[in-house]
């Protein structure tokens, strides 16, 4: 019989210690969630580096709360203390001692959760960062040098950010810090908005990354109908001439020339914009061949593989469902599409200006989901005259809107943070 209860005893513990007993149906949603989004990722291929380990480290937290927890001291009677670590006296213990009712206990640091040590490399803004540094080995400024107007497009198009910045403090249930961060959802720019929100409202971190890579994801969805809504059949028809060629010097000259304005004028927008140039600089220099592929390709992967897994490890369900959330996720879709909207409106300003010769498609592109939204710009032109191809005149925007969202975020830093 003594067997038998030991027995039961041994199950009862390993039920009462699983997940069955100590989830709540919050982390049961929240599983859900992250399937749905693990679905998105494998099976549609919305953003799929990141989105995948997003999802993943959704799903892992939320049935194992423990891989995201902190540190802590635990207390242990000292003789008990002294019995499991024989090599160890009272003098030589290390850690503070306390008596409670005439017994002595040691107060010793337990260790945290994987997940918790990986954070602080988004808490300290670490990871965003060095993502842009992976970004701008990859990316090329010609377009954007060829044609300095699409500056004005990438900026227009992160109008939508201030807006909602505006209209999320109007609502009265969001800080200003709260409402900087989700207005930057606007900008299309996972890391920027990771980077902001830890700096500004951190408890927000978990909604506001999963809307700004699930819009980033929905790029193709989202703006085709703004796109035609804004614009019409003879604009959209209209072809560009072919940018005129950049030359070696300009492409080096371009990002030392970027940072030292930026760091000069917007000193919280350094950090990003900075890495961006930086990543830009080893790919146009020619001289660093190896940290090149290294920034574009081992450390760009192992930076994203951290930051994905450890931002979902942010959503737990407590976090997570809760009616300001399904707020944010609203205000971050009028983000999304206001930025698409101005952006737009800016290229049919264009448009007029120069009598025709700009496409205002191109300013939906001003958003900085590289290269996706250039890519929808041309298929969307397409669509109108199958001998139109507007994607290298789209990506000057695009990669101005990289820019524009890190200048952005350093402006509401520098009124916020």
């Amino acid at each position: 019989m003594s067997v038998i209860n030991g027995f039961l005893d041994s199950l009862l513990y390993l039920f009462n210690t699983s997940g069955l007993a100590t989830l709540q149906w919050q982390n049961y949603v929240m599983v859900g969630v992250a399937c749905v989004l693990l679905f998105l990722a494998i099976k549609k291929e919305f953003e799929p580096l990141l989105l995948l380990p997003i999802a993943f480290g959704m799903l892992l937290v939320n049935l194992f709360p423990a891989i995201m927890a902190a540190p802590s001291t635990d207390m242990k009677p000292l003789t008990e203390y002294l019995a499991s670590h024989p090599d160890v006296t009272e003098s030589t213990i290390g850690y503070p001692i306390t008596i409670l009712d005439g017994v002595k206990y040691v107060n010793y640091p337990t260790n945290g959760g994987l997940f918790y040590y990986l954070y602080q490399g988004v808490k300290l803004g670490i990871y965003p960062p060095l993502i842009f540094l992976g970004i701008g080995a990859m990316t090329d400024f010609g377009p954007l040098i060829a044609n300095p107007k699409s500056f004005i497009l990438g900026a227009a198009a992160q109008v939508g950010i201030f807006i909602t910045f505006i209209g999320a403090i109007a609502l009265g249930i969001f800080t200003p810090q709260q409402a900087g961060a989700i207005g930057i959802i606007g900008g299309a720019d996972g890391p920027t908005a990771i980077y902001v929100t830890t700096k500004l409202a951190p408890e927000l971190l978990g909604p506001i990354a999963v809307a700004a890579y699930s819009y980033m994801a929905l790029v193709p969805i989202i703006q085709p109908p703004i796109m035609k809504l804004l614009t019409t059949k003879k604009e959209r028809s209209v072809v560009m001439k072919v940018s005129r060629p950049v030359s070696k010097l300009e492409k080096i000259l371009f990002p030392i020339i970027i940072t030292v304005v930026i760091a000069l004028l917007l000193p919280d927008a350094a950090p990003l914009v900075g890495m961006l140039m930086l990543g830009n600089l080893f790919k146009e220099s020619g001289v660093v061949d190896r940290i090149f592929k290294t920034a574009q390709n081992e450390l760009m992967n192992i930076v994203t593989i951290f930051l994905g897994v450890t931002v979902g490890a942010t959503a737990t369900g407590q976090t997570f469902l809760k009616l300001q959330t399904l707020g944010i996720i609203a205000l971050g879709l009028i983000a999304f599409m206001m930025g698409t909207a101005c952006g737009i409106l800016f290229g049919k300003l264009m448009y007029v200006v120069t009598k025709g010769k700009v496409n205002p498609l191109i300013g939906s592109a001003g958003v900085s989901a590289v290269p996706m939204a250039a890519r929808v710009a041309n298929k969307v032109g397409q669509q109108e005259n199958p001998s139109n191809f507007l994607l290298m005149h789209a990506m000057g925007p695009n990669v101005a809107g990289v820019i524009g969202s890190a200048v952005a975020a350093g402006v509401l830093l520098s009124i916020l943070g």
